[in-house]
C-alpha cells in the first residue's frame, strides 16, 4: 500500500475509534504508534525508536519525552504525546523544554489528530513558537502528505526538511495574512485593488464606498470558484454563446448553480465603471451575471444594457456594445485593458439611459 493510502487509513481509523480512547497511553498505542511505524521506523528496535526517551543533556531534572526517533545514534526527531481530548497549545512549553534539552532538529507535538511539527528556523536549538507543518490526521489534504512523506525513514534529509520548513513557514504566514485580509479587508488591502480601477482621487468617502464592494467580491469571487470555471468551460466546449437581446435573456439567473461570477468579471465590470464615472454616478451601475457573459446594466434595469463581457471562453474573449435598439457588436480584446479603446461606445450607452450627469 502506498505512503498516501496509510496516511489516510491511520485518519479512518482515528476517526471510528476516537471515541472508545480514554487515556494518553490509549492514544498513543491506538494512534500514535501506527503513525510511528508508518512513518517507516521499527518501534521494537531501540537503535529507531526509543519511547521515554531521558533528555539528560546537562539539565538539572531529568525529563523524559514519550518517543525519540534516531538515525546513526543521534536523535532526529522527539515526539510530545497528549490525550486525544487536549488542546495542544497548552502544551508547547513543555515540548518547547525538550527541544531545547536534545540534539533533534525537529518535534512534533501531538494528540493523535492534531499534529504539529517544529524546528529551531528562528534561532538555533530553540524550538520557532508556530509549527512549520500543521495537520488534522483525519482531515489531511495530498500535499501535507506529501510534506509528510519526507520524514520517512528511507528519504529523511535534515537539509532537505530545513529547506521546506522554511518555506512552509513564510507560505503558512501568507495565508494567515490573506486570510484575515479576506476576512476583515484592511484599508491598505483595499486602497490596493481601488486605485487599479478608479482613476479618480481616493477620498474617505470613495473608500468607504469601495470596502464595501471588496467585501462583496471577495464572497462572490471565492465561492466555489474552481468548481465553477471549470463548469463554465464545459458548457463553453458543448455549444456556442446564442446571442439574445435583453429582452429576451432571463432577467435572474442566480439559482443557476453553474453561474459562478469571477474574479476577471468582476476587474472588467470595476474598469467599466471607472470609465462610465465621469458621466453616470457609480450607485446606478450593477451587473448581473449569466452563464455565458456578464451584463453592466444602468440602474440595475436589465432594459439599460450599457455593455457585455464575454470572458468565459476557452480561447476568445470578447466586450459586446449595445446599441439604442440593443444590437450587440462584439469586440476581441486580448486582455481587460483593451476596454479602454472603447470608452466612447461605453459612454454614448451610459449616456443614452442617464438622466443624471455628475457635476
Amino acid at each position: 500500500m502506498e505512503f498516501k493510502d496509510l496516511v489516510k487509513q491511520l485518519g479512518e481509523k482515528v476517526s471510528k475509534l476516537k471515541d472508545q480512547i480514554k487515556t494518553e497511553e490509549a492514544t498513543k498505542s491506538a494512534f500514535i504508534m501506527p503513525f510511528i511505524q508508518i512513518l517507516g521506523y521499527d518501534l521494537f528496535n531501540p537503535m529507531e525508536v526509543v519511547p521515554e526517551f531521558i533528555t539528560d543533556y546537562g539539565a538539572k531534572n531529568i525529563e523524559k519525552v514519550d518517543y525519540a526517533i534516531f538515525k546513526d545514534n543521534e536523535p532526529i526527531l522527539i515526539i510530545e504525546c497528549k490525550h486525544h481530548i487536549e488542546n495542544l497549545d497548552k502544551h508547547y512549553t513543555q515540548a518547547h523544554k525538550y527541544f531545547h534539552l536534545t540534539k533533534s532538529r525537529f518535534a512534533i507535538l501531538t494528540n493523535g489528530i492534531q499534529y504539529n511539527f517544529y524546528t529551531d528556523l528562528d534561532l538555533a536549538n530553540k524550538m520557532d513558537e508556530k509549527p512549520f507543518l500543521s495537520f488534522d490526521i483525519t482531515n489531511i489534504k495530498d500535499q501535507k502528505i506529501k510534506e509528510l512523506a519526507k520524514f520517512h525513514k528511507r528519504g529523511f534529509d535534515i537539509s532537505s526538511i530545513l529547506t521546506t520548513a522554511s518555506e512552509l513557514k513564510y507560505a503558512n504566514a501568507i495565508k494567515a495574512v490573506f486570510s484575515d485580509e479576506l476576512a476583515n479587508p484592511s484599508p491598505e488591502f483595499t486602497k490596493f485593488f481601488a486605485s487599479r480601477v478608479y482613476e479618480g482621487r481616493l477620498t474617505e468617502k470613495v473608500m468607504i464606498q469601495f470596502s464595501e464592494i471588496f467585501k462583496k467580491t471577495i464572497d462572490q469571487t471565492f465561492n466555489d470558484i474552481v468548481s465553477d470555471r471549470l463548469m463554465n468551460a464545459i458548457n463553453q466546449t458543448k455549444s456556442a454563446p446564442v446571442e439574445v437581446t435583453p429582452e429576451t435573456q432571463p432577467i435572474n439567473e442566480a439559482d443557476d448553480s453553474r453561474i459562478a461570477t469571477t474574479e476577471e468579471e468582476l476587474n472588467g465590470y470595476y474598469i467599466v465603471k471607472s470609465i462610465i464615472r465621469p458621466n453616470v454616478n457609480c450607485s446606478r451601475v450593477f451587473y448581473r451575471d449569466s452563464i455565458n457573459y456578464l451584463s453592466i446594466i444602468l440602474d440595475d434595469n436589465n432594459k439599460k444594457p450599457i455593455c457585455r463581457l464575454w470572458l468565459n471562453g476557452i480561447k476568445k474573449k470578447y466586450i459586446g456594445i449595445l446599441d439604442r435598439d440593443k444590437k450587440e457588436t462584439k469586440y476581441e480584446i486580448t486582455t481587460l485593458d483593451d476596454i479602454y479603446n472603447y470608452s466612447d461606445q461605453l459612454l454614448e450607452a451610459a449616456n443614452f439611459y442617464s438622466a443624471e450627469k455628475l457635476n
